[in-house]
């Protein structure tokens, strides 16, 4: 008579990963758990798409400290215009007028008819914006080297607020507006200064266009650069085989 058979073992099948057998509390598993970690996802720090431009509190100083810098550049490149406005009442050329009675009422005439100090008063007043221009470009670079949209605008206003204010403390401190009023006081056929206008409107703009012009050459020569950011290589998990 012979013996009854014995059910052969069960087989062990092997997980498409390429384990064989493996508890969830075996080394190798333990190894497969550390490399995929439990909190990654989208926002956490394990996950890829924290790998490109990072978080916003790392890339600048935030919304609110940029507008305050924005306005106290503004503030500051706009006070600088009483300095333009003395030098431009300075060193423009002025336009000689004399007066002359006519009947009972008085006329004026310009002096010199074929003279160009109308035209070297715009063009001083352009010169020193420009220069003033620069040197506020310059400044904000060396003070704000990451620059900033904000940043930038308070600057170009504060140019613009600044060769309006030169324009008006020039007109003040020069000549009385009244030419008149002067003729009668120099006397008939002595000359006298006219008032300082500034018959080109646009040499308004030169401060706010020579400031964004170097601003923007040197932040893109010597301003700050961004941070290459590569993705990381994939994982290459090594499967683990247990031999009996």
């Amino acid at each position: 008579m012979s013996a009854p058979l014995t059910p052969p073992p069960p087989h062990e099948h092997s997980s498409p990963d390429g384990w064989r057998g493996q508890s969830p509390s075996s080394p190798a598993a333990g190894q497969l758990a550390a490399a995929t970690p439990k909190d990654a996802g989208p926002g956490k720090p394990g996950h890829a798409a924290d790998t490109g431009l990072g978080w916003y509190g790392q890339d600048g100083p935030g919304m609110k400290t940029e507008m305050r810098e924005a306005v106290v550049t503004a503030v500051a490149v706009a006070l600088s215009g009483v300095l333009l406005g003395l030098l431009w009442w300075w060193l423009a050329p002025r336009v000689a007028y004399v007066g002359d009675v006519t009947g009972d009422s008085w006329v004026v005439y310009v002096k010199d008819t074929e003279g160009e100090q109308a035209v070297g008063a715009d063009g001083t007043f352009t010169l020193l914006a420009l220069g003033f221009g620069v040197v506020s470009g310059l400044v904000v670079f060396l003070l704000r080297r990451r620059g900033g949209v904000p940043l930038v605008a308070g600057m170009a206003l504060g140019g613009l607020l600044g060769s309006l204010l030169a324009w008006r403390v020039g007109v003040w401190l020069g000549p009385d507006q009244d030419l008149i009023a002067q003729a009668r006081e120099a006397g008939r056929g002595v000359a006298f200064d006219a008032p300082l206008e500034l018959g080109a409107k646009g040499a308004l703009l030169a401060w706010s266009m020579a400031a964004l012009v170097l601003h923007l050459g040197l932040t893109a020569l010597f301003g700050p650069r961004d941070p290459e950011h590569f993705p990381p290589p994939p994982e290459q998990n090594s499967t683990v085989r247990l031999e009996k």
